[in-house]
């Protein structure tokens, strides 16, 4: 798409070097040498914003250190999008990419969703978006809001707001196509409870976290003495699920 753009704009001659996950690290000296030289070198993505969930950090990192100016030129973003379109709060919100596919990493990050006062914006591929709506309804509940966007900013864009239990019936019966981002209305202000408590430390614990820094995490994220939650963690029959060292 970029040398479709390119070649549209008439300077379609100008050489690539592609950076992406598997050859980000090995193009950045490349790419930083250019820019060095004086050349001016242009971060493009084929769709939304280089550097959100999409290559780009380490070489701009990369730029900053060998003193290399950096300016960005705002283009289409899905997260600052989707939010606005959803209706939900966009004073204090949370943007949490793509959740871990599975394992007790993804119990974790699925824990932290169900619990964070702010809105929370996740990216997902179409073939994923009901198991991970499953997945949301049993941490948050079925009643709470989110917004699913679908191709922003092209032709068939679309916004579906509504509940995490309506959502798994619209999904259900409307195949998803195109990439997803699902926006989910912030926790309610209530009490915690001790089953919120316990389920809370095990997720972390389950993830890899030793009790005490299971204990840190959750005194963190719900606001709760660390150490009353320590002991809360010692008393529970759960061990880490970091792989055992070799």
């Amino acid at each position: 798409r970029t040398g479709q753009l390119l070649k549209h704009l008439g300077i379609g001659h100008r050489p690539f070097v592609v950076v992406n996950d598997h050859t980000e690290r090995d193009s950045v000296e490349r790419v930083i040498d250019a820019a060095q030289r004086g050349e001016r070198v242009a971060l493009v993505s084929d769709a939304g914003m280089p550097a959100i969930s999409d290559p780009g950090y380490v070489l701009v990192r990369a730029a900053i250190v060998a003193g290399v100016d950096v300016e960005v030129i705002p283009g289409p973003s899905a997260v600052l999008s989707a939010l606005v379109l959803s209706g939900l709060a966009t004073d204090r919100f949370a943007f949490d990419g793509f959740l871990p596919r599975k394992g007790g990493e993804r119990n974790r990050r699925l824990a932290e969703v169900a619990v964070e006062r702010r809105t929370v914006v996740l990216y997902e591929a179409p073939h994923r978006v009901e198991r991970t709506l499953v997945d949301l309804a049993g941490v948050c509940g079925g009643e709470r809001q989110i917004a699913l966007a679908r191709e922003l900013t092209k032709l068939y864009e679309e916004v579906w707001r509504g509940s995490i239990a309506e959502a798994l019936e619209h999904v259900a019966v409307r195949e998803p196509r195109g990439e997803y981002v699902i926006v989910v209305d912030g926790a309610p202000e209530v009490a915690v409870g001790a089953d919120d408590i316990e389920t809370a430390l095990r997720a972390a614990i389950e993830a890899g976290a030793s009790k005490k820094d299971a204990a840190a995490e959750v005194s963190k994220r719900l606001g709760l003495r660390k150490r009353d939650l320590y002991d809360r963690a010692l008393s529970l029959d759960v061990e880490s699920g970091a792989p055992a060292a070799r």
